[in-house]
């Protein structure tokens, strides 16, 4: 009975998760639940890269920035073009998916730390590159970018429902509820296909995956380009939903962040990873009184409350990764593995001491397809 009715009372709770949030902390905080949406699909997008191929990628806000600026230069005066969503988000997506591949392409030889400085390198070039040309506006940035809108309806303006008015930001919040669960079911749908379990194979042991047929230099070119679409994806919603960019919302924290989100939640567990999104997103906010209150405690400030309240966020972050290595919500397969590798690191018993079955009264240790087997 539970559990026919979860869906519906889910539905019902994201529903009513703006409004209950403006009341209780403020409109401030629905501004921040969309951050915490676009992180989602950030986050969601990565863990194609990391948690499903097992490619270890810190450039990947390159790809967040690349969908931005595609949706800036393509709807703001800054050139005098002004398109529709519905041709800038498929062209933010394919950009950016583009650029994946030239990521990938030169990378395919490379695994672990190498491929991560590879990569980190790669964001660098992007954001560099955006910072020195003229034409994306050096580092002022791009501003007056054209607001969301899907034919005559504008996400940045108050429209009324059913009698309740309902401003931009709530417009934006269920907007980007539905990209989110759209991108959800892709990634659920992309984990249980063939691509998908041929991405864990090689996650797994590229060298036997090779060996077993799979041409593993495309499935790493795919994984590369399916994670920069829904990073281009999310960097044209930012860019309609702030109206400004400039390189430095595009920087290497960014992207270490957006991998913290899932190595914290749960590498290739997608509800681990909307967990680590949503907390990660949310948290330092919710550190800004507790970094205040020294304030109050001390009648001075020892420590800048912004640098307190992010030694807070590290200090949690620490916490969690040694209490649970494995992530806040892990894939069963993922947790067995990690424990199983902690029990075989276990001591030997001295010697002469029972193991195992040999332990049990009565018991010799000897299976009886064993028995078998040396008779």
């Amino acid at each position: 009975m539970k559990s026919r009715y979860l869906p519906l009372l889910l539905v019902v709770g994201i529903a009513a998760l703006p409004f209950v949030t403006d009341i209780a902390l403020g409109r401030s905080w629905v501004r921040l639940l969309d951050f915490a949406l676009l992180y989602a699909m950030l986050a969601l997008g990565l863990n194609i890269v990391v948690g499903y191929a097992g490619l270890l990628d810190l450039g990947y806000v390159a790809f967040y920035a690349v969908g931005a600026y595609s949706y800036a230069m393509l709807a703001s005066p800054h050139i005098g073009i002004h398109l529709p969503l519905y041709v800038l988000l498929p062209t933010g997506a394919l950009l950016a998916a583009a650029f994946g591949a030239l990521l990938g392409a030169p990378t395919l030889g490379l695994r672990g730390d190498y491929l991560a400085i590879v990569t980190m390198g790669f964001g660098e070039i992007i954001r560099i590159f955006l910072r020195n040309l003229s034409i994306t506006n050096g580092p002022a940035g791009i501003d007056l970018i054209d607001p969301i809108a899907i034919g005559g309806f504008s996400f940045s303006a108050s429209h009324t429902l059913f009698g309740f008015t309902l401003p931009g930001i709530y417009n934006y919040y269920f907007l980007f509820v539905g990209l989110t669960t759209l991108i959800l079911l892709m990634s659920k749908r992309l984990e249980g296909s063939r691509i998908g379990r041929a991405w864990a194979a090689i996650r797994e042991d590229e060298i036997a995956a090779k060996a077993m047929g799979l041409n593993t230099k495309n499935l790493k070119l795919l994984a590369f380009a399916m994670g920069a679409t829904f990073g281009g994806i999310s960097g044209v919603l930012f860019a309609g939903f702030q109206g400004f960019v400039s390189p430095e919302s595009f920087t290497m924290n960014e992207s270490v962040m957006i991998l913290c989100m899932v190595v914290l939640g749960g590498m290739g567990h997608l509800r681990g990873v909307l967990l680590g999104a949503l907390l990660l997103a949310i948290l330092p906010e919710a550190f800004r009184p507790l970094a205040q209150l020294q304030q109050s405690a001390f009648d001075q400030v020892y420590l800048d409350p912004a640098n307190l309240r992010m030694l807070l966020f590290a200090v949690a972050l620490i916490a969690v990764m040694i209490l649970r290595p494995e992530g806040l919500w892990p894939s069963p397969v993922r947790k067995r593995e990690l424990h199983d590798k902690e029990g075989d690191d276990r001591p030997l018993p001295p010697s002469g001491q029972p193991t195992g079955s040999d332990s049990v009264p009565g018991h010799t240790g000897v299976s009886a397809a064993d028995a078998g087997g040396v008779a």
